[in-house]
């Protein structure tokens, strides 16, 4: 039998990375060697952090899920003056195989390697088998992708969809949208807020235009990059009305940003929720929200009902994709 590859997968955004280096065998299962987080703004270029980790170790193949659009092996990072080559990577490092894909390419690979309480159903829908799979996240933007069954298997295709002009829906949307106009021009991106920043601002719209009280006193401090999480609190756990609204404006969106991507692709196999933030506001993804604005769509909304969709509650499912594809890599 041949003897074990060693292989190193990555998760790279403008937030963190996850670098993991496993063993895998000739069957493509692979046993976990070591793993590490890293604060992305801390370096100055990503292999920095893959020196640090790697300690002098050499790995047969690697792949990087990566925040941006990636072209002839290169990617720019968002929101980080990073630039990743493969090539680049595999001369520093001695990297026979080095792959880059988008980090969404990435957690659409990684829903293979879920585990059953990875997985949270907002809607069970019918679900076809091999049928396309669609992904949205918010964290530090809005991710979006599209997965389509290929021969043995999904091939991930990779999206900037959120980066699309957000389109508002009622008069609190457009009047948040004509806020936003005022201050950031007529580009509206709905990732501006569907991602953590989004959550602050919508959180001081509401205060700033509509005169609710800051009872919480977030935006004495509203340069934190806690704030998101403070305001998903302070409605969840505390009930405080501008936070409560907040949060039910950023579903509204969410829910309907998701709706628009499936009436897109038709995603028989499923709509996956990802990203940071999904798992810190379970409780106002499952009240029910979140699917009444996906299937708010007038005489397409029986057809929307049929599809699955769930949130995935692993932090890690990019790293998963990325390690699952590194494998593969050696398989092939």
């Amino acid at each position: 039998m041949p003897s074990p590859k060693i292989v190193l997968g990555g998760d790279v955004g403008g937030t963190k990375t996850l670098l993991k280096l496993a063993e895998v065998n000739a069957r493509g299962v692979w046993k976990s060697l070591r793993e590490q987080r890293y604060e992305s703004c801390a370096y100055q270029g990503f292999e920095s952090i893959v020196e640090d980790f790697l300690r002098g170790d050499v790995p047969d193949s690697a792949c990087f899920g990566v925040a941006g659009p990636v072209k002839d092996n290169m990617a720019k990072i968002t929101f980080l003056p990073w630039f990743i080559e493969s090539d680049s990577i595999s001369e520093v490092f001695g990297i026979r195989d080095v792959k880059l894909i988008n980090d969404f390419q990435a957690a659409g690979y990684g829903i293979d390697a879920l585990e059953d309480g990875d997985l949270l159903s907002l809607n069970s829908g019918k679900p076809e088998i091999h049928g396309p799979r669609s992904l949205i996240g918010a964290g530090t933007f809005l991710g979006e992708g599209l997965l389509v069954w290929q021969r043995d298997g999904y091939v991930a295709l990779s999206s900037e969809g959120g980066h699309a002009d957000f389109a508002p829906r009622g008069s609190l949307q457009a009047e948040l949208l004509m806020s936003l106009n005022s201050r950031a021009g007529e580009y509206v991106p709905y990732g501006s807020l569907l991602s953590g920043n989004g959550l602050a601002v919508i959180y001081e719209f509401l205060h700033e235009h509509r005169g609710m009280t800051d009872a919480l006193g977030l935006l004495s401090n509203k340069g934190n990059a806690d704030l998101p999480l403070a305001v998903s609190q302070g409605a969840l756990l505390h009930n405080d009305p501008l936070a409560s609204a907040a949060l039910d404006l950023f579903i509204d969106i969410y829910g309907a940003e998701a709706g628009n991507m499936a009436l897109r692709t038709l995603p028989t196999g499923g709509v996956y929720i990802t990203g940071g933030i999904a798992p810190q506001i379970v409780l106002g993804l499952t009240n029910g929200r979140f699917m009444r604005a996906f299937l708010d769509k007038g005489g397409f909304s029986t057809l929307l009902s049929d599809i699955p969709v769930a949130v995935v509650l692993n932090p890690k499912v990019g790293l998963l994709g990325a390690m699952l594809c590194a494998a593969r890599m050696q398989a092939n």
